[in-house]
């Protein structure tokens, strides 16, 4: 007779444990990264033949290869070298902190997500909450961009709505690499983000070794052609005008840029706005130093029940759209003809004077990015009652003044589309019932008045326009503005 062995049930399950492993790593990982491995050359086949700007190898290479390399970069290793002489720390030490920098900062671009998921996310989640318009695109302007530069889009910050934005609109040309913040660290949205291209920016960090790492890592990415998209303001526009440039990023790009023998750094502006930004009152509420800080509790309970409200209207069929978001692009700028024409070279500069001709580009590139901000009916009828406070203005007579404000800018070189008269109208009216419906018009009689209580969030969206009657040339205010005073011309 055989005799019976008997086992502790830990052992069991610690031999079972190991088993599920060798399965796992020998027969299920294998072949699932086979079949997510074959959709994504489906994809990166299909793809390829209809972008303008082809996904660039940098972007396919393995995430921990890209880690390797930006950690083991000579300037990165020098880095390193002074960093451990000077705190006197072992250099394993901080080579090992620069490695966590490395890792938080590199994405991982995975073409299925970014385009089957991130894309599909991204177009209905702008269709359904506006009515998108794409207003100004000269096809002829950028068939001459040579598809081999690194395009990089300049844009004014509005809302986070424009990261989906943007990248739904661009989606049939090119992939889009983004600069986030530090709230896109929340799990697991962090995964998503990293694997639709964008890398994590510390905002006003003064540690020389994670500066260095951002550093070399958009010099990296600028060099092999990647796709990116830049808000040069650096955060959004708390007042609805648009902030001084931060010039962190731009300098990154440039300051290793041979425009002799790099690739060309081809900067397209692009202008957005919104008839409704989603964080107006809390963008407004940060200019109040006396106002109370919100806890994260409060911004999670109100932004649940902001979607819950909104929920139960579009269940009643009472929920209406947030007016138009529109995008403009304007006329594309080569760095290599900028530097040609100012005769500079920003590779050979010292730190001083770089950044003086990097804050000269950058102010150009603003006042090209101010010049296509599209003007929307929301911004207009803000205008009007902004310069006509005391005024109570039936709706022919707010429609009238609007196109007088549209001609007044049309003199002035604004990027005003041509409107059927019937359009218009109607486009008007809507912008009215929206500001009704929040509470920044009173109506009386067929008559409406701009309510007191409501004027900062008025003048938040007559400002994204704004810079269009402004006399100075910068498109940005040094301090908070409100729109200038044009009563007598709007009479």
């Amino acid at each position: 007779m055989g005799g019976q062995i008997t086992i502790s049930l830990w052992v069991f399950l610690f031999i079972a444990a190991l088993a599920l492993l060798g399965l796992l790593d020998r027969i299920l990982i294998p072949s699932t990264r086979w079949f997510l491995r074959r959709r994504i050359n489906r994809v990166l086949d299909e793809i390829g033949t209809r972008l303008d700007i082809e996904i660039r190898p940098f972007q396919l290479t393995k995430r921990q290869v890209l880690i390797d390399r930006l950690v083991f970069d000579p300037q990165v290793m020098k880095v390193i070298q002074e960093y451990a002489h000077t705190h006197d720390m072992p250099q394993e030490v901080v080579q090992n902190r620069v490695m966590l920098y490395a890792k938080e900062i590199v994405p991982s671009f995975n073409a299925y997500l970014y385009f089957r998921i991130g894309y599909w996310i991204a177009k209905k989640a702008a269709r359904m909450l506006y009515r998108v318009r794409v207003g100004l695109l000269r096809e002829d302007r950028y068939a001459e961009v040579d598809t081999d530069s690194t395009i990089v889009f300049v844009m004014n910050h509005r809302s986070n709505m424009d990261y989906v934005l943007v990248a739904f609109l661009a989606a049939e040309r090119t992939t889009l690499s983004y600069a986030v913040g530090e709230w896109a660290k929340v799990w697991p949205l962090h995964m998503l983000i990293r694997a639709m291209g964008a890398f994590f920016v510390r905002r006003n960090s003064g540690d020389p070794l994670y500066r260095k790492v951002l550093e070399r890592y958009i010099h990296m990415a600028s060099r092999e052609g990647v796709c990116q998209a830049v808000f040069l303001e650096g955060g959004l526009s708390r007042d609805g005008r648009m902030r001084a440039p931060k010039l962190g990023l731009l300098d990154y790009m440039l300051r290793g840029f041979d425009p002799d023998a790099d690739r060309d750094i081809v900067f397209i502006p692009v202008g957005i706005n919104y008839d409704r930004t989603l964080e107006d009152r809390s963008l407004l509420r940060t200019l109040t130093p006396e106002a109370e800080k919100r806890s994260r509790w409060f911004s999670v309970r109100t932004t649940c029940s902001f979607i819950a409200r909104n929920l139960a209207q579009m269940a009643l069929q009472r929920w209406h759209r947030f007016g138009y978001a529109c995008v403009n692009f304007g006329a594309p700028l080569s760095a290599r003809a900028y530097c040609r024409e100012h005769r500079v070279r920003f590779d050979r500069l010292p730190r001083p004077e770089r950044f003086q001709h990097v804050q000269a580009l950058s102010k150009t590139l603003m006042r090209a990015v101010a010049e296509v901000v599209p003007i929307l009916p929301l911004s207009l009828v803000a205008t009007v009652f902004l310069n006509t406070r005391e005024a109570r203005l039936d709706i022919q007579a707010i429609d009238q003044r609007c196109r007088q404000v549209l001609f007044d800018m049309r003199q002035r070189g604004a990027p005003v589309l041509e409107i059927p008269h019937s359009t218009l109208t109607r486009m008007i009216a809507e912008a009215v019932s929206h500001l009704q419906l929040r509470h920044m018009l009173t109506a009386e009689d067929g008559r409406y008045t701009a309510n007191d209580k409501e004027i900062p969030l008025l003048r938040y969206y007559a400002n994204s326009i704004a810079h269009f009657w402004a006399d100075e040339q910068e498109p940005y205010p040094t301090e908070q503005t409100g729109i200038p005073d044009r009563r007598s011309r709007l009479q």
